[in-house]
């Protein structure tokens, strides 16, 4: 598995890869290529024996606190091995790195998978956006994590390498 920034060449896979994970709302090829092209974004694919089987997208405006997870999607065949949990972490080490202290998302209410993923990592829900995904008509839920509470939670403490001698 690698991770690496997207690039112009990418954008087919990411639309395939769009298109079968948000069939009633997937962005159009214009938009996505416009988030590549950012200067404000840094977008990332995963890839899997040199085939692009994930993306994520991170928007963060320059000397802002926060960023915003624009979006993670991976390939059928690629779900449930962890890889949404390194792509996410990708983007929240850009967001560290960019030094947003405030990292916010939102997910569809009726996807729990990816509810359970963002929690596990510290977001907490702030509220919610009736009927935010159309033509679906499905709630977004708004999450927030501390990235720097998130970060102290990825640094193991010093203290505990003693008691594993």
């Amino acid at each position: 598995m690698t991770i690496r920034r997207a690039v112009a060449r990418d954008l087919d896979a990411i639309m395939r890869i769009e298109r079968a994970s948000f069939p009633s709302d997937a962005w159009s090829d214009e938009m996505m290529r416009a988030e590549l092209e950012s200067a404000h974004g840094r977008y990332v694919v995963l890839e899997q024996t040199g085939r692009v089987v994930g993306y994520a997208g991170l928007r963060h405006l320059a000397g802002g606190r926060d960023a915003d997870v624009q979006t993670i999607a991976l390939s059928e065949e690629a779900r449930g091995r962890g890889q949404g949990r390194a792509l996410l972490r990708e983007l929240l080490d850009e967001a560290a790195g960019r030094r947003a202290r405030e990292v916010f998302l939102e997910v569809r209410e009726d996807n729990p998978v990816a509810i359970a993923l963002y929690a596990s990592e510290g977001f907490a829900e702030l509220g919610r956006r009736p009927r935010y995904y159309q033509p679906d008509d499905v709630d977004a839920i708004v999450m927030r994590l501390d990235l720097a509470a998130w970060r102290a939670a990825q640094t193991p403490d010093p203290a505990d390498a003693g008691a594993c001698a």
